[in-house]
């Protein structure tokens, strides 16, 4: 049976035990780095906090085990390292260059020349095994493991990659028939964003932030070589408005970023590497299937090397492709192709267009911008007009760190522009920068419904009376909160949350809390503000502050201040002289009535009683 991240709550919980500090990294910090003088040299384990307490109970005494799934560099081994901290364990790995010796994973624990039997019969005395590449096992590593499944002594850990062909044996592990199964995704961009803010030593600007996960497509290995190699090379650089870490121009091509580009560099026929290298410099721009020829197309995308659209249009299909192409290129090759590429022009302006339709229609669910984004990344000068048009778009979604930074990529070219500095002050509010009152929103009302809608928002309804589109989700908004109708703002929360209002819902959930008569159906509000308000980018507004802290108990509140600032449940017991169950206990009190899940939700539960207007 497969278990899921959701089913964590059903296993009894185990002990656990205090941490230690991070992993350290294996190669010794580079001198370069001192670009960043309070850089730290970790990785900090972040963003998998449920999964790792549901891994840890399926190694507690008179468990089987589990089989942690996922896709290549999705953080797996770490999360089993972590997991056993403090246990007695052995580890063994499967590679590619032993899978036809057989017991080799094993040959550490084992003597040569053992049967499977003997060899079940001698690792009987091992109470937790850690499978590392599973896949990779030889046929008889994987027998050996399988075997040890179903005889149960043997609490076993097992990592293997998603779609990657494997032995039979591992095959019918991860079927989840004798070990639970856990289906990793890739790390989340906010926890992403932590990960990247702690290994530079300081904030990263979020447009730097959003290139790096996307060139990384999920790979925290990719991610790691990528941040080293702009620390090593000084491509980092600081904002001119912040001290956030700034990354603009080409992708350095590292020996790590080769091997990944590996699918598309090692391409040895003529036409199908002139086809790759076409598309990459045609980029941010697609090239129509008909300006290339069909066979190779046909090739390359049975590879998996390139997408083709609805609209007849060829993409390279993995986003660090096109960069590391385009660096290997010699320099008379890329002059060639570069002069080939048609002006990007008319497809930011039919960007532009297209965002500010979405924004008129109330629609701001994630939509591609890549001309945009690629001008950012090249370094290029971002016009104003199209700047202040995405920085809205982003702020209405509920991204004000994101919106913040277009509108200064506009005011870089533009530092007159009023729309820019007028989408960079929301924003700045959104994030509970800057002072704003229903008052001063009230007065945008008749020039935008969205302004008028802000006075539903700050709470209070009545000054939006007749500046809405009738029959409109806003409206309905504004309807339902001056009734103080709990159930009707839940639903007007979620008709937000399905058109990308992520804050908007998030807020509409928070004012049902108060509305509810039934405490479940507040609580259930109070869960789902929390989880939506976690990807907004750290907004703080006034719906919000109001939601939590206030209905714990004193020792609850300073618990939960601890837990929120790093501290361990250990270190929280000593520094208040109680013993760690009774921390844990205060925790899941607190968890209960805060709606929240995990330590994941602290830092910004415990930040929201200072929030400002926005």
């Amino acid at each position: 049976m497969t278990t899921s991240v959701r089913d964590a709550k059903s296993l009894p919980p185990s002990p656990q035990p205090s941490l230690p500090p991070s992993l350290q990294p294996s190669r010794p910090l580079p001198r370069s780095l001192s670009l960043s003088p309070d850089r730290s040299p970790s990785w900090p384990f972040t963003g998998r906090e449920e999964e790792l307490e549901l891994v840890r109970r399926s190694l507690a005494a008179g468990r089987p085990g589990i089989v942690v799934t996922g896709p290549a560099g999705c953080g797996r081994t770490r999360l089993a390292l972590e997991a056993v901290r403090g246990a007695d364990w052995a580890r063994v790995a499967g590679t590619p260059e032993t899978r036809d010796t057989p017991f080799a994973a094993f040959a550490h624990l084992l003597p040569a020349g053992v049967t499977l039997h003997r060899a079940v019969h001698l690792l009987s005395g091992v109470r937790l095994l850690l499978v590392d590449d599973a896949h990779l096992l030889d046929d008889a590593s994987a027998a050996l493991v399988h075997q040890l499944a179903v005889q149960g002594r043997t609490r076993l850990l097992v990592l293997a990659t998603d779609g990657a062909p494997a032995p039979g044996a591992v095959t019918r592990l991860r079927t989840g028939e004798l070990l639970p199964r856990l289906a990793l995704e890739p790390l989340p961009h906010d926890a992403t964003a932590h990960l990247l803010t702690t290994a530079a030593g300081g904030p990263l600007e979020h447009l730097t932030l959003n290139r790096l996960h996307h060139l990384s497509g999920g790979d925290l290995r990719v991610l790691r070589d990528l941040l080293d190699a702009l620390c090593e090379q000084g491509l980092l650089t600081r904002s001119a408005d912040s001290d956030a870490w700034r990354w603009r121009g080409p992708v350095p091509l590292t020996p790590a970023l080769r091997e990944t580009a590996a699918p598309v560099l090692a391409r040895t026929d003529p036409g199908e590497r002139e086809t790759l290298d076409r598309l990459a410099f045609a980029e941010p721009l697609p090239l129509p299937v008909d300006t290339l020829d069909l066979r190779i197309l046909e090739r390359l995308e049975s590879d998996g090397l390139i997408h083709a659209a609805d609209d007849a249009t060829v993409r390279l299909a993995h986003p660090l492709h096109g960069p590391v192409l385009r660096a290997a290129a010699g320099r008379l090759r890329a002059r060639r192709l570069t002069g080939a590429r048609e002006p990007y022009e008319p497809a930011l302006d039919a960007e532009s267009t297209a965002l500010a339709d979405r924004i008129a229609r109330m629609d701001v669910r994630a939509t591609p911008t890549p001309v945009g984004e690629w001008l950012v990344a090249e370094g290029k000068p971002v016009p104003p007009a199209y700047a202040a048009v995405r920085a809205r778009f982003s702020r209405l979604r509920g991204e004000p760190r994101e919106a913040a930074a277009w509108a200064a990529e506009g005011l870089a070219s533009a530092p007159d522009d009023s729309a820019c500095h007028r989408e960079l002050a929301l924003a700045t509010a959104q994030l509970g920068q800057a002072d704003s009152t229903p008052d001063q929103h009230a007065a945008y009302a008749a020039q935008d419904a969205y302004a008028a809608y802000d006075a539903v928002r700050l709470g209070a309804p009545e000054r939006a009376a007749g500046l809405l589109p009738p029959d409109g989700v806003f409206a309905r908004h504004a309807e339902a909160l001056a009734r103080g109708d709990g159930p009707a703002l839940d639903r007007v929360a979620e008709e937000l949350e399905e058109r990308g209002f992520l804050l908007f819902a998030a807020e509409a959930h928070a004012q049902a809390v108060r509305a509810h008569r039934d405490p479940r159906a507040a609580r259930t509000a109070r869960t789902r503000a929390v989880a939506l308000a976690r990807r907004c980018q750290g907004a703080r507004t006034p719906a919000l502050s109001g939601l939590v802290l206030g209905e714990l108990t004193a020792r609850q509140r300073q618990i939960v201040t601890l837990a929120a600032a790093g501290l361990s449940n250990r270190q929280i017991a000593e520094r208040l002289t109680l013993s760690v169950r009774t921390v844990g206990n205060h925790l899941y009190s607190a968890y209960t009535r805060l709606g929240a899940s995990d330590r994941g939700s602290l830092p910004w539960l415990v930040r929201l009683p200072d929030a400002q207007p926005a």
